[in-house]
C-alpha cells in the first residue's frame, strides 16, 4: 500500500469568496471544510487549499501567483461542463482547449488572482 495520497496546495487569495466563488460556482469544486479566513475545496482527486492573505502578500492581478497542471482523461468534457459559466470570465482570461506539440490537449482559465489552472489531457503525438 502506498503511503502518499495526494498534493495539495495552498493558495494564497486576496478575498476568500470570491475564490471560493471561482472554484465552486465556476469550477464544480466542493467547498469541504471553511473557517473565517480558509477553505478548503475538493473535486474527484483534486484540492486545493485557499489561505485569505493581506493584500501585500498576494502579487497583483496578471503577475501570476500560482500555476497548477490538472491532469485529465477528457479535457473536451471539462470545457463542455464549464461552458455556459465560463462567459463570466474576460475573454482573455480563458484560453483553448488547443492540441500542443508535446502531446497535451489543454486549456486555461485564469483565476481571479491571476494564477492559472491548466487542464491537460495526453494525446497522440
Amino acid at each position: 500500500m502506498t503511503n502518499f495520497i495526494q498534493v495539495t496546495p495552498f493558495l494564497h487569495v486576496r478575498d476568500l469568496e470570491t475564490a471560493l466563488a471561482f472554484f465552486v460556482d465556476l469550477l464544480g469544486f466542493a467547498a469541504r471544510y471553511r473557517q473565517p479566513g480558509y477553505a478548503y475545496v475538493h473535486r474527484e482527486t483534486v484540492g486545493f487549499r485557499l489561505l485569505e492573505a493581506a493584500e501585500a502578500g498576494v502579487k497583483p492581478r496578471g503577475a501570476g501567483g500560482f500555476a497548477y497542471y490538472i491532469d485529465v482523461r477528457d479535457v473536451d468534457a471539462v470545457v463542455a461542463e464549464l461552458t455556459p459559466r465560463l462567459a463570466a470570465l474576460p475573454p482573455e482570461d480563458v484560453h483553448g482547449p488547443v492540441d500542443q506539440s508535446y502531446g497535451q490537449r489543454e486549456f486555461m482559465i485564469r483565476a481571479p488572482d491571476g494564477g492559472i489552472l491548466v487542464f491537460g489531457q495526453a494525446i497522440g503525438k
